[in-house]
């Protein structure tokens, strides 16, 4: 049966990295962040309807790669953002949240997060909002909390990008043996 591992964490903290490196390392697919594409395609400025449709592109892309993943008999899929991730978004920026973000969240399975800690250095680029190590630190916590109070098992991964891999691959062999 076909596992999904959700990567979050905040901006700049590795997650497309760590989904590329994993989905190599066990030779399976990632699917990317939907939001990346959209604001690329729409502009860097966005509001809390766009929000929405981002979600509804997210699960659509998500579904897509499960689907194809599984066709191809993988064991894994990496999925690079969730609706965590939109919630939280929505919530730190609009102090909001849409309905749909939330239902999804209560009804979509997924087997484990890997939530990438803040300890990389900041990459600038065109789409990232939150460079300050504070706000940054904020948003891991909120993560945090937002993977405690929920069922599917979660783990912190830290390091360098190497050590994140590592210490990624160590979590998913032990919890999938």
């Amino acid at each position: 049966m076909l596992k999904k591992v959700v990567i979050i964490g905040p901006e700049s903290t590795g997650k497309s990295s760590l989904c590329a490196a994993l989905a190599q390392h066990y030779k399976t697919l990632w699917c990317p962040e939907y939001a990346r594409e959209y604001l690329l395609t729409n502009g860097a400025r966005y509001t809390y309807a766009d929000l929405q449709v981002i979600a509804k592109g997210q699960l659509t892309l998500e579904d897509r790669y499960v689907e194809e993943a599984a066709a191809k008999a993988h064991p894994l899929v990496f999925i690079d953002t969730d609706m965590y991730v939109m919630k939280v978004w929505s919530e730190f920026v609009f102090s909001k949240c849409d309905p749909f973000v939330l239902n999804a969240i209560a009804t979509r399975q997924y087997d484990l997060y890997l939530l990438c800690d803040t300890d990389l250095p900041w990459a600038k680029d065109e789409l990232r909002e939150y460079p300050d190590p504070e706000t940054r630190d904020r948003l891991f916590t909120i993560y945090k909390a937002e993977l405690a109070a929920q069922q599917t098992p979660w783990t912190i991964i830290s390091g360098t990008e190497n050590r994140r891999t590592q210490a990624a691959i160590t979590t998913i062999d032990s919890f999938f043996k």
